[in-house]
């Protein structure tokens, strides 16, 4: 069974980075999109920031230059480095993949459990 699992979400203040890892696991062939979001209380999920297999990385503005998003095939892990945080950044941070468990198989759309991180002013 193929999981995700997030962690490196914490309270930081605000200027501080954090480090966000998304591990996938389970039988892997191969991660294609992958795609971090966050949902604020009382507000919607939105996404962060997008990498496509072989594609360009997208990036919601409000947090264009400040976060970055990699992969290691490697591992199956996908981070979100987070710098310069603001109070605003303050969510659940939730990764989202489309993985193949063979080469023949279809993609599986898999989501994290969320990690939070809340940004101090």
């Amino acid at each position: 069974q193929v999981q995700l699992v997030e962690s490196g979400g914490g309270l930081v203040q605000a200027g501080e980075s954090l480090r966000l890892s998304c591990a996938a696991s389970g039988s892997i062939f191969s991660i294609n999109t992958v795609v971090w979001y966050r949902q604020a209380p009382g507000k919607q999920r939105e996404l962060v920031a997008a990498m496509p297999s072989g594609g360009n990385t997208n990036y919601a503005d409000s947090v264009k230059g400040r976060f970055t998003i990699s992969r290691d095939n490697a591992k199956n892990t996908v981070y979100l480095q987070m710098n310069s945080l603001k109070p605003e950044d303050t969510a659940v941070y939730t990764c989202n993949a489309l993985i193949k468990t063979t080469r023949w198989d279809p993609l599986l759309d898999r989501w994290g459990q969320g990690t939070l991180v809340t940004v101090s002013s």
